[in-house]
């Protein structure tokens, strides 16, 4: 318990603890615009899952940049030039991991699945790795 403590206050001094809250919190809502986005043009069978995936990832990319670049990560390095190139191919490389769980999870000749089984990796997986992309590479100090 005293080695997680100690821990836990280093993430705390270093910035670590307060960055990861404050993507948290950006990317969620990032997250969940995309999810409103996704989510009624493919349940409701409006256009197809990847037409959907495509339009959530512009509303999230957009909003996401506003929100990480202006407060997630304030303060951490890296002149505005430098990070929009970076923190862009970040977010492809995030459309890509989206494009996988949909392909995945929901085409007929895969698994088959319904329109909400890639919301599950899309909240839980892909944050994981864009945080650790953006804290390294893109807005790196």
């Amino acid at each position: 318990m005293t080695a997680l403590l100690r821990q836990v206050d280093m993430w705390r001094t270093s910035g670590l603890f307060g960055q990861l809250v404050r993507f948290g919190i950006s990317g969620g809502i990032a997250t969940l615009l995309y999810a409103l986005v996704y989510s009624p043009l493919a349940g409701l069978g409006i256009t197809s899952e990847q037409v959907a995936n495509i339009a959530g990832y512009l509303v999230a990319v957009a909003s996401g940049y506003v929100l990480h670049s202006k407060w997630s990560f304030r303060g951490h390095g890296g002149a505005a030039t430098q990070t929009s190139w970076r923190f862009f191919l970040v977010s492809l490389i995030s459309y890509a991991m989206n494009t996988f769980w949909v392909w995945l999870l929901t085409d007929d000749a895969v698994l088959a699945g319904p329109w909400w089984w890639p919301l599950i990796p899309v909240l839980f997986v892909t944050p994981l790795v864009t945080f650790a992309l953006n804290r390294v590479w893109v807005f790196k100090s």
